[in-house]
């Protein structure tokens, strides 16, 4: 695989291990605690073997103790420190300046500590998965939405503003996607900050959205 997506200039990402919990059916619940944690000369290996390819670009996503999906505070086990020990012993194959040939993936972020985020940065990760979180705030937005507005959304016509008021504007599925959407962006501006990714690239703040419901096509009430 690597050397088909070298010729086209695409990343390869490398999942060493089990990565625990359940996702999309898979379930590594019952994985042995062993099977979580990737070993130095394991994640050598592969960076070896993918690195042999010309103009190869590939990041791992080692296993150290992460899962899919969130779980009780203490049934999970991280040891962001299983990275550092991974580059300090590829360092010494191949000599790296900085200290950190490996580019690691976090996966199953999703619930994590901030204090384990910003060590697994600290030990080389440019890139985490929240696909747990991510969920949970865009049903949270529209969860929101939903006990704000029950009233509104019960009937076509007819609500606490009168009995012959239409609630056209409140059960548009825009209106509940909206605001799944400004839930959503709530928590990945939350995941930017965590992983030290914010005005980093000197665009400045984004503008405020205007391809939304407003005034002009019956916008919901503040």
């Amino acid at each position: 695989y690597m050397e088909r997506m070298a010729k086209i200039n695409c990343a390869l990402e490398m999942e060493l291990g089990i990565t625990g919990g359940e996702e999309d059916g898979v379930n590594n619940e019952d994985a042995k605690p062993e099977d979580l944690y990737s070993k130095p000369e394991e994640i050598w290996q592969v960076h070896e073997a993918l690195s042999k390819v010309p103009n190869a670009v590939f990041t791992v996503a080692a296993a150290f103790g992460n899962v899919h999906g969130v779980y009780q505070p203490g049934n999970v086990h991280l040891r962001p420190d299983i990275l550092d020990k991974a580059q300090k012993y590829i360092t010494e194959k191949v000599g790296a300046e900085d200290g950190k040939p490996v580019k690691f993936v976090f996966h199953g972020g999703s619930g994590s500590d901030l204090k384990d985020i910003r060590e697994a940065i600290d030990y080389g990760v440019i890139k985490m998965n929240i696909d747990t979180d991510t969920q949970w705030a865009y049903w949270n937005g529209i969860r929101s939405f939903e006990e704000k507005y029950r009233p509104y959304l019960q009937t076509q016509i007819g609500n606490p503003d009168g009995d012959g008021k239409p609630n056209k504007k409140f059960y548009d599925p825009r209106a509940c996607m909206r605001s799944a959407e400004e839930s959503t962006v709530a928590r990945l501006e939350q995941c930017f900050e965590d992983l030290r990714c914010t005005n980093i690239l000197g665009l400045g703040p984004p503008g405020a959205p205007e391809n939304v419901l407003g005034p002009r096509r019956g916008g919901l009430p503040a």
